[in-house]
């Protein structure tokens, strides 16, 4: 008998290998044509199956004209267009209503971003080896402490001399950037700002956004940079991994999976990601401890003290995969439908505040990459940590990690971007009382 598929068959499957992302193009067009009917009689819903179509397709499109962009492709140009190309056509209505609805609904009450990063932090830390685990959390915080201090420096010398004035440069742009994003950084800070000059707080925080945003926007750009580096220059490079010593075994990351690697024990690894989560946002509705620190720490605390096995190793290994491979496109279209307001953005062009921005945040990096190497870090690695400090929070640091391709230095991030952007904020607020 013979089971060779006939040639109009061997046709279909050569159309089926053609793929947009995770999405075989035939299946994407009939899903773009399921969702024009129900985008044309008001039927997008928030449920899960609608979100996963959608978010996926219109994700991925936009991760490919990124891609297909020459130039920009080289420095992330797909996480550049897949966060920001979804604000533009919500600002210019391209695209329905109905869509944007669901889609903002489905972000802001789904908790996926916490997800993401449970997946990610919890897959990252049980793969990473021990002792480069220690040093690496110890090490790291030299670049980043010096180049927030040079950042400041510098970025506020520019902003001086391009004429916004000490106050604004300082407490408008240059700190913003570093804050740790919106909801940790412009949010308190402009609730803060708004209780010493008795303001509103939109008025504040439409000042601070801005710096926010473009912040992350360079950080992302430099960190495609730096990838683009890393592969002409492999000796500054760590591939993924923050300090030297460990090459054959610091990281579980393989192509191909064990052949071991069963259902099971995937799914044991995530719903350990989900527990150590659900108890760092006890932590927080408790103590008002940041969620995603408790959960860095009870993970580092598990895997230092020998509790994970190799079998949770693994099927941590394999969710951090799926959610960084096929995950991180569907969440910056979110962010961007969302919670990327393109007005703010267009309100930041303005050339004095760009060029502010911009000294700032290569300042940060450029100094992280120079102390990383002096405390025998990879340069490229301690830099690409330092670029997540002015990232927009977790969404920023899953941007500009994946512009680098080093979705691996999650939990440093999680550093810079959570402890690095309280202590920011903090000292903001006190200098502001004082001065404000």
């Amino acid at each position: 008998m013979n089971d060779s598929p006939p040639p109009w068959a061997r046709v279909v499957q050569r159309m089926m290998d053609w793929r947009i992302g995770v999405v075989p193009v035939p299946v994407g067009v009939l899903l773009a044509a399921a969702l024009v009917y129900f985008v044309s009689h008001g039927k997008v819903g928030t449920g899960l199956p609608m979100m996963i179509g959608v978010t996926l397709l219109l994700s991925f499109l936009c991760a490919a004209i990124g891609q297909a962009i020459p130039g920009l492709r080289m420095v992330g140009g797909a996480v550049i267009v897949a966060t920001f190309l979804p604000s533009a056509l919500v600002y210019y209505h391209l695209l329905p209503e109905s869509l944007v609805s669901a889609v903002s609904a489905f972000t802001k009450g789904s908790d996926y971003l916490f997800l993401y990063i449970a997946a990610v932090i919890v897959g990252s830390v049980f793969g990473m080896d021990r002792t480069v685990l220690i040093r690496g959390f110890l090490k790291i915080f030299a670049p980043l402490a010096a180049g927030t201090v040079a950042a400041v420096i510098v970025g506020t010398a520019v902003g001086i001399a391009l004429g916004l004035g000490l106050h604004h440069t300082i407490f408008y742009v240059v700190l913003p950037v570093m804050a740790g994003g919106v909801g940790d950084g412009a949010v308190p800070l402009s609730l803060g700002y708004a209780g010493v000059i008795h303001q509103n707080f939109g008025s504040q925080f439409a000042l601070i956004l801005p710096a926010v945003m473009i912040g992350s926007f360079f950080a992302i750009l430099l960190a495609g940079g730096l990838n683009l580096l890393g592969k002409r220059r492999p000796s500054l490079s760590g591939g993924g991994r923050l300090q030297p010593g460990a090459e054959d075994d610091t990281f579980l990351r393989k192509d191909v999976p064990p052949p071991h690697l069963d259902v099971l024990t995937i799914a044991t690894g995530g719903f350990t990601a989900v527990t150590l989560y659900l108890v760092g946002e006890l932590a927080y509705q408790a103590w008002k401890l940041p969620a995603p620190v408790v959960m860095l720490v009870l993970a580092v605390a598990m895997k230092l003290g020998w509790a994970v096995t190799r079998r949770l190793e693994l099927g941590a290994d394999a969710i951090f995969q799926m959610f960084a491979k096929v995950g991180t496109y569907p969440l910056l279209f979110m962010v961007g439908v969302a919670w990327t307001p393109w007005r703010s953005l267009l309100s930041a062009f303005d050339p004095a505040n760009l060029i502010t921005i911009a000294a700032t945040v290569v300042t940060l990096v450029g100094v992280g990459f120079w102390v990383g190497r002096k405390v025998n870090l990879y340069p490229i690695e301690a830099a690409i940590v330092n670029a997540t400090h002015a990232g927009q929070g977790g969404t920023g640091g899953v941007a500009i990690l994946t512009a680098a391709e080093r979705m691996e230095l999650m939990p440093f991030a999680q550093i810079a971007i959570r402890i690095g952007g309280a202590i920011v904020v903090t000292l903001a607020l006190l200098a502001f009382a004082r001065l404000g």
